[in-house]
C-alpha cells in the first residue's frame, strides 16, 4: 500500500517543501499533508502525479510487504541461495555457466559485480530469470557496476555528475528512475555513452557476430571493453596522447 512516510522522505531528500511538491503535482498543500501523515489514501492518478513531480517510479511510493521482501539484497546472495536450493556445488554451477569457480565464489561473496551476460549464463544454468538476481533496474545495475569498476564512491560520482549523493544512491537501489538529463550527466561523469545504460548486452553481441574470431575475442575481453568505454569520448589530441603513452610503455617495459 501507499506509504506517506516514503513520499515525505523523497520530498525532503530533494529539499522540497510541502508547498513546492503540492504545486508541482497539482495538489493542495493540506491534501498532500494528509497523505504524508497517512490520513488520506491517494488515487492512482494522484500517485502518478506525485511520482512525476519527484522524478521517481510510482512503484517506489508503495511500501513493500514483508512477504515480498527477499532474504537477500545482492545478486550474489540470491545466486548462492538458488544454487543451494538446486543442490549444486560452486564448481558444478560454474561449469554449467562457463565461468571459473573462483569467479563465481567472488560473485556470491559480493566482491565483484558480474556483467549482465554472465548473470544470464548463471540464470540459464539455474533455470531462472536473470531479473531475479537484480536488486535494481537494468540501468541502475549498470551504473553501480561501472562505478565500482572505476573505483569511485557514490559521493565522487555525484560530485562529477553535478547531482546529490542521495540521488545516486536512490538510482542505484532502483527506487528512482533517472531522467534523460540526469543519465547524460552520469554518463559524462563515467566517460561512457548514455546508450551503454539502455542497451542490452545482446545488442553488443549482435554487432560482434560478423567479425572475425580474433577481433571478436579481443572486443569481448572485459579489460578491452572497459578501456574502450573510458576513451570513447576522448578528443583526438587526448586519444593520440594515450596511444603514444601506451606505445612508449611497451617499448620500455622490462623484458621477460
Amino acid at each position: 500500500m501507499i506509504c506517506g512516510k516514503i513520499i515525505r522522505e523523497f520530498r525532503e531528500k530533494r529539499s522540497m517543501s510541502l508547498k513546492e511538491l503540492a504545486e508541482k503535482a497539482g495538489l493542495s498543500v493540506s491534501y498532500l499533508c494528509e497523505i504524508e501523515r497517512g490520513k488520506k489514501l491517494p488515487s492512482i492518478e494522484v500517485i502518478e502525479k506525485l511520482a512525476a513531480a519527484l522524478n521517481i517510479s510510482k512503484d517506489a511510493l508503495f511500501e513493500e510487504s514483508p512477504s515480498k521482501k527477499g532474504p537477500s539484497t545482492s545478486p550474489g546472495e540470491r545466486i548462492s541461495i538458488l544454487r543451494r536450493e538446486r543442490g549444486l556445488s560452486l564448481s558444478e554451477l560454474a561449469e554449467r555457466a562457463g565461468i571459473s569457480a573462483t569467479y563465481l565464489c567472488q560473485i556470491e561473496n559480493g566482491k565483484v559485480l558480474p556483467s549482465l551476460a554472465t548473470l544470464k549464463a548463471i540464470a540459464k544454468a539455474l533455470n531462472a530469470n536473470p531479473q531475479d538476481f537484480l536488486s535494481a533496474t537494468h540501468i541502475s545495475y549498470k551504473i553501480k557496476k561501472i562505478r565500482l569498476e572505476r573505483g569511485i564512491t557514490q559521493a565522487e560520482l555525484a560530485k562529477k555528475a553535478g547531482v546529490s549523493t542521495g540521488l545516486i544512491g536512490q538510482i542505484e537501489s532502483g527506487k528512482v528512475e533517472p531522467s534523460i538529463k540526469t543519465l547524460e550527466k552520469i554518463s559524462n561523469a563515467l566517460s561512457v555513452s548514455p546508450c551503454y545504460f539502455i542497451s542490452d548486452d545482446d545488442d553488443i553481441n549482435s554487432l560482434l557476430r560478423p567479425m572475425n574470431p580474433e577481433l571478436k575475442k579481443l572486443l569481448t575481453d572485459p579489460k578491452v571493453r572497459s578501456f574502450l568505454e573510458m576513451v570513447a569520448d576522448c578528443t583526438q589530441e587526448e586519444f593520440m596522447f594515450i596511444m603514444k603513452f601506451v606505445q612508449l610503455y611497451k617499448e620500455h617495459r622490462p623484458k621477460d
